[in-house]
């Protein structure tokens, strides 16, 4: 088979959930069957050199490009209102051609998948930039409708879409996230120091990584560490940056307690994670949650919502908590903060889960289905 993939997603110098999905995808197809051959189309205009770069990381060798030279952004326009072909740009060098960010262009020659990570768009549309809801609102249908099979990565996302858009049913197949092993795994003293130190962190912290999204639930989770903090000692907390988020840390309880870092290196997140006494995801909505897994991955304790995919993801390896109960939250870091036992077993359970939840067994899940469309 000749089959492409959308690089757009893996073109952003801070790459989101979604190009680390269809990184760790399209690095594993491309070890585990190199007998296919590998395209990565994207639009080319300016700053070429630096895209080429970008993506190269996850070109394995044999894998090629398709780089027309026109605007991604007057294309997504212009298909807006008028059909334009993909195929007049790209051609038809592909037999399977793989969105993994939603939309679908019209024209596209061969076969078709859309990965569909979440419904957010219908379940929590004001969580989202006005732009990518526009879009979404315009073109998610479309694009389901075009594609020959719909990808999404979990089953609850499997009935989320299904609760909205039943008439797909017979061309949704789940295909879940996955975690590098050889990334994400426990680290040696000196490299969690290092990390420690050069992002200015004390020695116990929780942490949290994720987007500055209502729906990832920070607000409540630094409201509910600040009830911890009445009777705790101190501890820190990592978060990412959000005006109203700024203003609920400026209390004498939490403002030398909650630190904000900088953006933190891709070689140091293994040292960031691997350091913290627990780590805490208490989003509300989620098609799949990476994170926490990468978490699991390193051998550390985590904190995760029972609610949305997650306790798909954890399984029995986390503590879970309800993310609208502020007292369920801060009586989750108290468990793990005073119990040495509990980390230590979520920990050593944690690392077997996410064993079984690797890019490789992904890959092989995703081979499956583009080999039923050919």
């Amino acid at each position: 088979m000749r089959i492409a993939f959308d690089a757009a997603p893996l073109l952003d110098e801070h790459m989101s959930g979604v190009g680390h999905c269809e990184a760790g995808l399209a690095l594993a197809l491309q070890r585990l069957y190199p007998e296919h051959a590998y395209i990565f189309n994207y639009f080319s205009v300016r700053g070429s050199a630096g895209k080429r770069q970008r993506l190269s990381p996850y070109m394995l060798p044999g894998s090629e490009t398709n780089t027309p030279t026109f605007s991604p952004l007057v294309y997504r326009m212009m298909t807006q209102f008028i059909p334009v072909p993909y195929r007049w740009f790209f051609g038809n060098k592909a037999d399977i051609t793989h969105y993994f960010n939603y939309i679908v262009p019209p024209g596209v020659s061969g076969r078709t998948l859309v990965t569909v990570h979440d419904m957010v768009i219908r379940a929590f549309p004001e969580t989202m930039r006005a732009r990518t809801k526009t879009l979404l609102r315009v073109g998610l249908e479309r694009s389901m409708k075009r594609a020959d099979r719909i990808i999404t990565v979990s089953e609850f996302s499997r009935q989320e879409i299904l609760k909205y858009y039943p008439r797909y049913e017979d061309k949704i197949r789940i295909v879940r996230c996955g975690v590098d092993l050889d990334k994400f795994q426990p680290a040696s003293p000196e490299e969690i120091e290092r990390v420690r130190r050069s992002a200015g962190l004390p020695e116990e912290y929780f942490l949290f990584m994720g987007n500055v999204e209502p729906r990832k639930n920070l607000l409540r989770l630094i409201q509910a560490y600040a009830k911890l903090s009445e009777r705790m000692p101190p501890a820190g907390a990592n978060g990412w940056r959000n005006s109203e988020i700024y203003e609920s840390v400026q209390k004498p309880e939490l403002i030398d307690r909650v630190q904000f870092t900088n953006y933190i290196p891709e070689g140091d997140l293994r040292g960031l994670v691997c350091g913290a006494t627990a780590f805490l995801f208490p989003s509300v909505y989620e098609g799949f949650g990476i994170p926490p897994l990468e978490a699991m991955a390193c051998g550390v304790p985590v904190m995760a919502s029972k609610t949305a995919s997650l306790p798909e993801v954890t399984g029995d390896c986390a503590v879970q908590i309800d993310p609208y109960d502020l007292d369920s939250m801060a009586q989750g870091m108290e468990q793990l903060y005073t119990d040495a036992a509990l980390r230590q077993d979520l920990a050593a359970r944690g690392r077997e889960r996410a064993k079984t939840l690797t890019w490789d067994a992904a890959a092989q899940d995703l081979m499956q289905v583009y080999q039923e469309l050919i």
